[in-house]
């Protein structure tokens, strides 16, 4: 038996270890509870949040006689009181198809042209006009590229690393201005925790390291500032010394050989 240091204390027998009391089962029981149930209890408040929002905006301009309130009262009584919620989305989301449909003829076409060229004769209106229509189409536009690689730069300084998110390459002036013989990519550097928010960086792909996981995973890293770590796949594969992975860095340097 090895000998004990004779000013250690003895440990403490198993059979006199206190068990964990009342409160600290409650604690922990409590915690768990809050674990599961907040997640739950967020996506169900906003979206209940959300949905009545927009009805309190699409129901005004529905007509008395198809309002769903009146329906219910004809069935049930004068004095029914009942809140339906839901109704408005369901006459957006019809308007909008509708809309949609009518805008992809040659009528909606033209109709949409004649609007736009009258707008751009109001000075404040055809800038935020402009604004907003260059963000829907970015959004919702369903031919465009959409950011598909996540990725590492050096920013704000080298040695510092931070995730961002590849747009493009660069077209135009900004392609012939960069003082480099290599392609630019344009990449958006998302803020922590509010990814809308950000900056655009035009950088020289050999300074991109391009990542495994997706583009949902890095922006959950990003809102979570670290704290939700997803999976990159190279956890069993040594970091070079940079702290990029061993066969990225191998990758990196034969694209440098090959050119």
């Amino acid at each position: 038996m090895p000998n004990r240091d004779k000013n250690q204390p003895a440990p403490e027998p198993l059979h006199l270890r206190r068990k964990p009391g009342i409160l600290a089962n409650l604690r922990s029981s409590f915690l768990t509870g809050l674990v599961v149930i907040a997640p739950v209890g967020l996506t169900v408040w906003l979206i209940w949040t959300v949905v009545g929002w927009v009805d309190s905006f699409v129901l005004p301009f529905v007509p008395d006689p198809y309002e769903p309130e009146r329906f219910l009262k004809e069935i049930f009584g004068e004095d029914t009181q009942i809140n339906v919620r839901g109704v408005g989305v369901v006459f957006f989301l019809v308007f909008t198809v509708v809309i949609g449909w009518i805008a992809k003829g040659v009528i909606g076409r033209s109709f949409i042209a004649w609007a736009e060229r009258l707008v751009d004769r109001m000075p404040i209106v055809r800038s935020i006009y402009s604004g907003v229509k260059q963000i829907a189409e970015t959004i919702f536009a369903q031919t465009d590229s959409k950011f598909d690689k996540a990725c590492l730069i050096e920013y704000p300084r080298t040695g510092l690393w931070a995730i961002a998110f590849v747009s493009t390459s660069a077209k135009g002036e900004i392609s012939r201005r960069v003082p480099r013989n290599e392609n630019i990519l344009s990449v958006f550097l998302p803020t922590t925790p509010n990814p809308t928010s950000g900056f655009l960086l035009f950088v020289p792909e050999s300074d991109v390291v391009y990542l495994d996981m997706s583009v949902e995973d890095a922006a959950k890293l990003v809102i979570s500032a670290g704290l939700v770590y997803p999976n990159a796949g190279h956890e069993d594969l040594p970091p070079t010394p940079g702290g990029i992975p061993l066969d990225v860095e191998n990758e990196r340097q034969r694209d440098k050989l090959g050119a």
